[in-house]
């Protein structure tokens, strides 16, 4: 069956009526934990069956939900013969950190696919597990939410040649989970209008998310970033920026004014892409002071949260504004009680406060653990245009710094020093070492570390690499951070 336009995230339209959909750009696919993992498919091949065949009525349905789609998004959706993709065989090993594969092709095009190839991460754990420890597997497959999931399951199973693992569908009990989990969170912020949902990248497949939306709607809950999913459920389509928009103009500021001034449609202004506090938040308030009616937001999604929010307030007090705020990442519960007093302790208006939800009401309600966030997979813009780039954010420690450039993989063959190294396209593989990334499938992907020294288990960059990162460090940030 043919992917809908609509199968995406509401941003991934703002963002390209925001920047250039016809410029070639990069996108590489990874996971940040998990330990060694298994490529269980041809990935080429499911990325080309995942492109949308676009139709007059999903472009009608985008400009009624104020996503009008201009002629650089409608050419650059299509041009297939333009999408080039360098990926690691099936049956490869690979670490965390490591790219899996990258895209390249018309921004339009290779940002567009992203919430569809992150549920990859499903097909990888079910494969992986299958293959370390068959009772686990059993357990971890016993009940899942839907046919389609179940399908997947069964197919990558196939595909790794394991047989005889009994999986039961419970799409009823996945339902009345995610309703609870969403009622609770009404019931907390007082108003389902304050809340949206954004969980398509945290879903395993669409009919999953489906479920999950449908929950949410009897919950109250009628936005949603899933456009595909609010067409089909009459709810309401949202999203404006995501961390690709920032890297993509290489300035917070920039980025804000160009959402600002090629939508008509109210800002969210993301702040965590290279720092929240020294530049995130600074260019946003410059932008809200221009016009303080505009009723334009500001997002946070990274680090202390709580930090950033209570200066994000003070700071806004003393320039006299009163900016939306919107709260997403990690949220669940607990978090929203601890924001939501914090709201009533600086007399911030619930008006003027927002939630976004995703893993902790699509992901954490199944009975499968094979989530996203058990991996922490993502997508991330690497090079737009001739220009690297990467995501910086205020979570260095934990590893959310992206790659820069066009990525590719080195496995080490032989002789001592890191099992992987993150190169670049058309650099030569140093010495002992070979390109795994469009290997031949019969390559060996994995070599055993010589002897007890954890370096050589550890994924490093090359020269190349290694320069990139420099340059954008000393672009970003001249004197340090």
């Amino acid at each position: 069956m043919a992917t809908s336009l609509l199968a995406t995230d509401g941003y991934k339209f703002s963002m390209a009526e925001a920047g250039w959909p016809l410029r070639r750009e990069t996108f590489y696919y990874a996971h940040r934990r998990g330990g060694l993992q298994v490529v269980p498919l041809d990935l080429p091949a499911l990325v080309r069956s995942l492109l949308p065949e676009p139709r007059p009525e999903d472009y009608e349905f985008l400009s009624r939900n104020d996503y009008e789609m201009g002629v650089g998004f409608k050419a650059g959706i299509l041009r297939r013969e333009r999408l080039v993709i360098h990926a690691l065989p099936r049956g490869a090993l690979f670490y965390p950190k490591e790219p899996v594969l990258s895209l390249s092709g018309p921004s339009a095009m290779v940002s567009w696919i992203e919430p569809l190839l992150i549920q990859l991460n499903f097909r990888i754990q079910v494969a992986t597990q299958a293959l370390e420890d068959r009772e686990a597997l059993a357990r971890a497959l016993a009940v899942v939410a839907c046919e389609e999931q179940k399908r997947i399951a069964l197919e990558t199973l196939d595909a790794v040649g394991v047989k005889g693992v009994s999986i039961r569908v419970d799409s009823e009990g996945y339902y009345q989970r995610v309703r609870a989990q969403v009622r609770e969170l009404v019931e907390i912020v007082e108003d389902p209008n304050r809340i949206f949902e954004v969980g398509l990248r945290a879903a395993t497949c669409l009919e999953q998310h489906e479920i999950a939306l449908r929950a949410c709607k009897d919950a109250g809950v009628v936005r949603t970033s899933n456009v595909e999913g609010a067409r089909k459920l009459g709810l309401i389509p949202v999203g404006t920026m995501g961390h690709e928009h920032v890297q993509r103009y290489g300035s917070d500021e920039a980025a804000f004014r160009a959402i600002r001034e090629r939508r008509p449609q109210r800002s969210s202004y993301l702040l965590d892409t290279y720092d929240t506090l020294a530049s995130g938040l600074p260019a946003a308030f410059r932008l809200i002071r221009e016009d303080p009616g505009a009723m334009d937001s500001i997002r946070f999604d990274s680090g202390n949260k709580k930090l950033q929010y209570l200066y994000a307030i003070t700071q806004a007090r003393d320039m006299g504004l009163r900016p939306v705020n919107i709260l997403e990442d990690g949220l669940d519960a607990q978090a929203t009680r601890e924001f939501e007093e914090l709201r009533r302790q600086v007399s911030w208006e619930p008006s003027a406060q927002f939630y976004g939800y995703g893993g902790h009401i699509v992901a954490r309600t199944m009975d499968c653990p094979f989530t996203r966030d058990r991996v922490a997979a993502v997508y991330k813009l690497s090079l737009t245009g001739h220009t690297a780039t990467m995501k910086f954010g205020n979570e260095a420690a934990e590893g959310k710094q992206s790659i820069p450039g066009s990525p590719v993989l080195f496995r080490r063959r032989h002789g001592s020093g890191p099992i992987g190294l993150i190169g670049q396209e058309g650099e030569l593989p140093p010495q002992g070492y070979f390109q795994l990334t469009d290997s031949d499938p019969e390559t060996p992907s994995f070599v055993a570390a010589q002897g007890a020294d954890p370096k050589a288990l550890r994924v490093a960059y090359t020269p190349a690499t290694q320069a990139l990162v420099a340059e954008l460090h000393q672009r970003h940030f001249p004197h340090g951070r």
